[in-house]
């Protein structure tokens, strides 16, 4: 054999193997099996990720704190191949978490998965939120997620594998105005998140900090409003409504499994996300500023009534739900928000 066909069987057998090394099939890991333990995952954009990977044949584990809506979601759920487990549980409580997660691993003898999604969304001027509102969003959006991820690390560092996926929001990066015990506690969680990720990364642990932007889940109706609450709710519900900036829940539930097979460190999603991350980074001065001038545009406070949070579902007018909100609102029945959350003490 001459030295040129040599080169040219070499060169070939490169391609072919940077070919299939590429293959999709190769890389596509399967869900199959695996144990994926979901907070929250009963309703919103937690139960259309618990859809994404039962549909794969994963035992799905769903927490949350409303019965109903666990009970609605485990009927659905149930019949995947994989089965499901629904368990009551406030994240806001370290033994409850802890039970859970014991109750998990005595069912599926492992935790491959732990997906913290569990949230809540409480919109109005500062003056209005009390610090009852702070210790709330810090207790489900921070502790929560950091009970969950102290109670599985043991058990995924003995299998050396694991993959821990922490739902922040862009409100995680940029601080919203009328949304500020929400922002706050999503900037702490993205905080633990990349931190950990640093130092589980050691023990073949991978975790994936997520940053949604608008979404179109139908969890408006149960965020809770304050102040001019029926305003709050009209402007909140057109946003989450608007094509093009949002997205549809089952696409972000889409991006977020597929971030979660291939160990992607972050993921932002929407294309608004994306470019108010980006400019965030570039001048923080600029999008603040320009913040400000949004929050001219927002329902001033009111100082006449107590603070009492209303849920959506307490603060419709003509303006929500009416043409404007219709895409979000359109899933509310899918996705279980039909089901009221309760008031949260």
């Amino acid at each position: 054999m001459t030295a040129s066909r040599k080169r040219a069987l070499l060169v070939g057998l490169a391609v072919g193997v940077a070919t299939l090394l590429k293959s999709p099939h190769r890389s596509r890991l399967s869900f199959r099996d695996k144990s994926v333990l979901i907070t929250g995952g009963s309703r919103g954009l937690g139960l259309e990720i618990a859809r994404r990977f039962a549909r794969e044949g994963a035992h799905v584990t769903i927490l949350g704190r409303n019965k109903a809506s666990l009970e609605a979601a485990a009927r659905e759920l149930e019949h995947f191949r994989g089965g499901v487990l629904a368990i009551p549980c406030d994240i806001r409580n370290q033994a409850e978490v802890q039970a859970a997660v014991r109750e998990v691993l005595a069912r599926w003898g492992q935790i491959d998965v732990l997906v913290n999604n569990a949230g809540i969304i409480q919109v109005g001027p500062v003056e209005e939120m009390t610090l009852q509102d702070y210790e709330n969003a810090m207790a489900i959006h921070f502790w929560g997620p950091l009970y969950a991820v102290l109670a599985v690390l043991p058990h995924m560092r003995q299998q050396r594998s694991g993959r821990i996926v922490n739902i922040s929001s862009i409100g995680g990066k940029i601080g919203v105005p009328h949304l500020v015990p929400y922002t706050a506690s999503k900037f702490a969680l993205t905080g633990l998140s990349e931190a950990l990720s640093a130092e589980v990364a050691k023990d073949g642990i991978h975790v994936t900090s997520v940053f949604p932007g608008l979404m179109r889940t139908g969890s408006h109706v149960n965020a809770y409003f304050k102040g001019d609450h029926r305003s709050e709710f009209a402007w909140f519900s057109i946003s989450a409504s608007m094509p093009i900036l949002t997205i549809n829940a089952q696409r972000a539930a889409a991006q977020i499994v597929e971030a979660t097979r291939h160990f992607k460190k972050t993921l932002v999603i929407t294309p608004a996300a994306k470019l108010a991350s980006l400019a965030h980074g570039v001048s923080p001065s600029l999008v603040m500023e320009s913040l400000r001038l949004a929050n001219k545009a927002l329902p001033a406070p009111n100082l006449t009534e107590t603070s009492r949070a209303h849920s959506g579902w307490d603060s419709q007018s003509r303006w929500s739900p009416s043409a404007l909100t219709l895409l979000a609102d359109r899933v509310i029945d899918r996705n279980n928000e039909r089901i009221p959350a309760g008031e949260f003490q």
